[in-house]
């Protein structure tokens, strides 16, 4: 189970190796070759005992241009340490492979992305020995996917679209449009893809938000993490008769899912509407309903067409 936004962060290129090598190409516009084949690699690059030294994501592609070894490193905050790791990875990558090493960084800081993307110049001045100029994923270039369609057509891209900019109010028409992305996957990958972003929501609202939208998706019952929820879910009623009823279950859920949004959002709820959702039991209305909370200015506006 991933534990960490700094492990989900370079996991999910394992998951989806591909992924990587289109963000180099859409996002940040570099002509990376087309791979014929990924394949992972081990990331322990100990030498002698006592210094050890792991890369994050190690993946090596195959294409008609040659053999390239992706270096992927998540980076949660500034470390100058890393100016000094991170040439050592690629040289020593390439003493032991013997093809050319790409070092891509991400983060969720777009202040950690400008330090990131500054070139490591070793050397003196005008005749630098070495340059390493890493390849920087961040907020401020990963697209920013709030439509559904979009989302359908790139169901990774749009996680990493989650994980990168999971937090502010445009968060939920982030979030909302990957949860309706993920029913279109099977259900073992989306789960996994669940994981991904919960690891990497740092805003308590958006996290809840987050497990309110996978309550009603019925496969995220069978991962690790919905324990975690279900646990949580025991204390606010989310799970009462879910063996015995599992349509109430997803339609309360469904229901507060609604209502988080609207309060997310700061926008007031007043009793009447917090009843009326939370009174309904139709699944497409309540869908209905969360799509139009995520635009809303007022709670009625969810009533408008009726």
């Amino acid at each position: 189970m991933v534990g960490s936004s700094h492990e989900a962060l370079h996991r999910i290129f394992q998951k989806d190796p591909a992924l990587l090598t289109r963000a180099l190409q859409r996002v940040l516009d570099v002509p990376f070759p087309e791979p014929r084949e990924i394949a992972a690699l081990n990331v322990d690059l100990t030498e002698i005992e006592p210094v050890e030294r792991r890369v994050d994501t190690l993946l090596r592609a195959e294409t008609d241009q040659g053999t390239y070894l992706l270096v992927v490193e998540s980076q949660g905050k500034v470390d100058e340490r890393k100016r000094g790791s991170w040439p050592y990875y690629l040289s020593y990558l390439y003493e032991k492979y013997r093809c050319e090493p790409v070092l891509i960084v991400i983060t969720q800081s777009s202040a950690t992305a400008k330090w990131a993307s500054r070139p490591i110049r070793f050397g003196f001045s005008g005749w630098d020995s070495l340059t390493v100029r890493p390849l920087v994923l961040g907020p401020d270039n990963v697209p920013v996917i709030a439509d559904e369609r979009q989302a359908e057509r790139d169901v990774p891209l749009a996680v990493l679209s989650a994980m990168t900019h999971g937090r502010g109010p445009g968060a939920a028409a982030i979030l909302e449009s990957l949860a309706s992305a993920l029913r279109t996957i099977d259900p073992d990958s989306a789960a996994v893809f669940v994981q991904f972003v919960d690891s990497c929501l740092a805003d308590p609202q958006a996290k809840q938000m987050w497990r309110d939208l996978m309550t009603a998706i019925q496969y995220f019952w069978r991962h690790p993490l919905a324990e975690q929820v279900r646990e949580e879910g025991r204390e606010q009623g989310l799970e009462e008769g879910l063996e015995q009823g599992l349509e109430q279950g997803r339609a309360e859920a469904k229901a507060e899912m609604v209502l988080h949004i609207l309060e997310w959002r700061g926008v007031l709820v007043p009793e009447a509407v917090r009843e009326r959702v939370n009174a309904c039991t139709d699944l497409d209305q309540l869908e209905t309903w969360a799509q139009r909370a995520v635009h809303a200015a007022d709670a009625t506006e969810l009533f408008t067409e009726e």
